[in-house]
């Protein structure tokens, strides 16, 4: 048990931990995303989801390549924890809008702010998590937040559903987004990990004494 436990530092369990929080909150109602614009959307339908679906996933894929580009010219991690609060923080108020959400383009316009919120917190979180890797436990790590998030999602797919048919889709929504604001906090717990310019070398933080 202490082989496991040697080399994951504190930065690498928060961040895991917070990506807990914040993929169970998704977990909960990306699976049935489809069936809420159908039933609570005016003109709803499956096209609209699967467009819905699409935004997200083009406008995540234009963000953030700017957004991580930005980030890799700014040496030191302070612009990376500014980008992962402020992405982190952002996508955590989208489900809140889908309450008051009744025409299509409502849902497009949510998915495209959550797909900028994942555009900056996506690279800002590898960028960090990479960094305070310890050497030779890249893998393990890696895996740790994988398998995490995995299951995480899964038990919130299952609840998501029971959720929405039991007290409906407004109390899901602000389960999602109160799951969100917790995984916020959770990150500022590293704050005073962060490393300056300083201190960094390589991909890999220098040893603290």
């Amino acid at each position: 048990m202490s082989k496991v436990k040697k080399g994951i530092n504190n930065v690498v369990k928060v961040m895991v931990f917070s990506d807990l929080f914040l993929n169970a909150g998704w977990g909960l109602v990306t699976p049935i995303l489809a069936v809420f614009v159908v039933d609570s959307i005016d003109g709803g339908s499956v096209k609209v989801a699967g467009i819905a679906i699409g935004v997200y996933w083009l406008g995540k894929a234009f963000f953030q390549i700017p957004i991580a580009h930005y980030l890799d010219k700014n040496h030191g991690e302070k612009d990376d924890f500014l980008a992962l609060i402020l992405g982190t923080l952002l996508t955590s108020f989208v489900p809140i809008g889908f309450i008051f959400a009744h025409l299509p383009w409502h849902v497009y316009v949510l998915q495209l702010v959550h797909a900028l919120g994942m555009g900056f917190a996506l690279p800002s979180w590898w960028a960090i998590f990479t960094r305070h890797i310890e050497k030779k436990r890249e893998a393990f790590c890696f895996s740790l937040d994988s398998s995490t998030i995995g299951l995480g999602a899964g038990v919130a797919g299952i609840l998501g559903g029971v959720i929405a048919s039991v007290f409906g889709f407004v109390i899901l929504f602000i389960s999602v987004s109160v799951l969100g604001i917790i995984a916020t906090i959770v990150l500022l717990f590293i704050k005073n990990d962060i490393l300056p310019k300083t201190k960094t070398q390589g991909i890999y933080p220098v040893p603290k004494s």
